[in-house]
């Protein structure tokens, strides 16, 4: 099962490190993984995204709150949450009409266009990662140039914090 976990952890040289070596010392896979400080200049927030049963999550969990640097630990999957991707995708556009469809699937997507050249159009889209996969299907694997995804940051929904 697919599961979003939050860790609040101190903004700390090495903090990040500690906790990808949790999971590559027990053979557990990262899909996902987001960093960056909070509005408290010590603290940083980490989404991570993997995978398990709830036996290897809960497991996952008690080795994370063991970690000297951890200050909180929630698994925002056991409830409603709200989760956003950015994408920066690079697409060969040459002729008007290709460009006439980038451009339409830009504005279906509510993505916006952030670069243009003569011969392509970069996009930058937001969402859940169902709208970001969808959105890279619809492009052919020869007009795609590049591809730069952020990974899942997720938050809870109401007015509770972590």
């Amino acid at each position: 099962m697919r599961r979003v976990i939050s860790v609040m952890l101190e903004n700390e040289a090495g903090a990040l490190s500690r906790v990808a070596g949790l999971f590559s010392a027990r053979g557990y896979n990262i899909e996902g993984l987001s960093v960056a400080p909070t509005d408290e200049e010590d603290v940083s927030r980490m989404t991570i995204v993997t995978w398990g049963d709830d036996q290897i999550i809960e497991q996952i969990i008690k080795q994370l709150r063991k970690l000297i640097e951890v200050i909180r630990v929630t698994d925002l999957t056991e409830g409603a949450h709200i989760e956003r991707e950015m994408v920066l995708l690079k697409v060969q556009a040459e002729s008007g009409e290709q460009r006439a469809e980038v451009k339409r699937i830009a504005d279906i997507y509510r993505s916006r266009i952030i670069d243009v050249t003569d011969t392509s159009y970069t996009l930058e889209v937001t969402g859940d990662g169902q709208k970001v996969q969808s959105l890279l299907e619809l492009f052919d694997a020869s007009q795609v140039v590049e591809v730069v995804r952020t990974g899942s940051t997720a938050i809870g929904r109401g007015s509770r914090g972590m």
